[in-house]
Parts: structure tokens; sequence; C-alpha cells
């Protein structure tokens, strides 16, 4: 079965609303999602995923965030978190969050995919795989030393993939809680 992948342009008004119907998209079985939210606040380029985790906390969204930017999931942790999951939430759909380096055109890009992703590439680490469904987030271009571009990457360009990306979860959580009481009871023992 071919993998399903969308792309989106962070500057696009309808940036948001893609990212709500690739969830849907990919989560065809309407499993309760998860988010895990990978970064480190340490590095300008790799807070996303926390930032995002941190936004998802403020909206009160109906579902379990792990990664903020008080308490990261940093690539060190992601093994453990992942068997964290599977234990604590076996009937769940986790959705990884994390920042990408990618080809100077692919900035500024948020990519949706059917299938986990492997934190720490962009700094060279091999780490193993961590989510059911993932959304990465082109912050910086690839180079030899991609570390440093992620010390250069512009706050603003994070901020704003940041806050499309939640913008988009809380539309798709939205949606899925209105559409069925059942995934309220299941996720939130109601």
């Amino acid at each position: 079965m071919k993998s399903k992948a969308f792309s989106f342009n962070s500057f696009s008004d309808y940036c948001s609303d893609g990212i709500f119907q690739s969830l849907l998209e990919c989560n065809s079985k309407n499993l309760k999602p998860v988010f895990i939210c990978i970064g480190s606040d340490l590095v300008l380029g790799d807070s996303l995923g926390p930032l995002v985790g941190t936004i998802l906390r403020r909206k009160n969204i109906k579902s379990y965030v792990y990664g903020t930017l008080n308490y990261p999931i940093t690539a060190k942790e992601v093994e453990y978190a992942g068997k964290y999951l599977k234990q604590m939430h076996p009937d769940s759909i986790s959705i990884a969050i994390d920042a990408a380096v990618g080809n100077p055109d692919d900035v500024g890009l948020i990519r949706v995919l059917d299938k986990g992703l492997k934190p720490g590439l962009g700094v060279d680490k091999n780490l193993g795989v961590v989510g059911d469904i993932s959304i990465i987030a082109v912050v910086a271009s690839k180079s030899l030393q991609n570390y440093n571009l992620f010390n250069l990457t512009r706050l603003n360009l994070v901020f704003k993939m940041a806050e499309k990306i939640a913008d988009g979860i809380e539309k798709y959580i939205s949606h899925v809680s209105a559409s069925s009481n059942s995934f309220i009871k299941n996720s939130f023992g109601a």
C-alpha cells in the first residue's frame, strides 16, 4: 500500500485547513490521536515541536499532548516516549511533530505523512521511528553543518509554522470530537 504524503506552504492562508484535511485522511479509522511534539528549546530551529505542544496546551484541545517548551521531548527521549505511548495509549494513534531540514525551495513547507518520523536526521542522528502519522516542518536548508543552520533559523518562520500546525490540529480535534461522541468518551473517560 502506497503511503500518503501531503505538503503545504506555511505562508498560504489555507495551510491549516490542509493540515486538518490530511489528518482526517491519514487517520481514516478515526482512532483517538495522541500528539508527541519533538525538539529542544535550546536550538531555535529545533524548537518547533515544543512550541506546537505549548500552543496546543494553551488551546486546551481535547487530546493528550506530550512535549512542550517547559517539558520538551528531545531526540534522546524519543525511544522511551514511543514505548510510553504504546503502553499508556494502546488504542490511540500517535502523531509525531518535528522540525526538519530540506532543499532551499522546501523551507517553509509543512508535510503530513501517514507514517512515523525519524527524529534527529537533520543532525545525523540514527534514532528509531516514532509516531504513526508525522507532521514535519522544513525550517532550514540542508548543509554540511545542519546544526548551525538550526541555530540560524528565523524565529518568525518557526513561530508561523507552529501556529499553522496547531491551528490545523485544533480544527481536526474539534471536527472529530463534534462528529463522534464516542471519541470523546473513549479519550477522556467522560
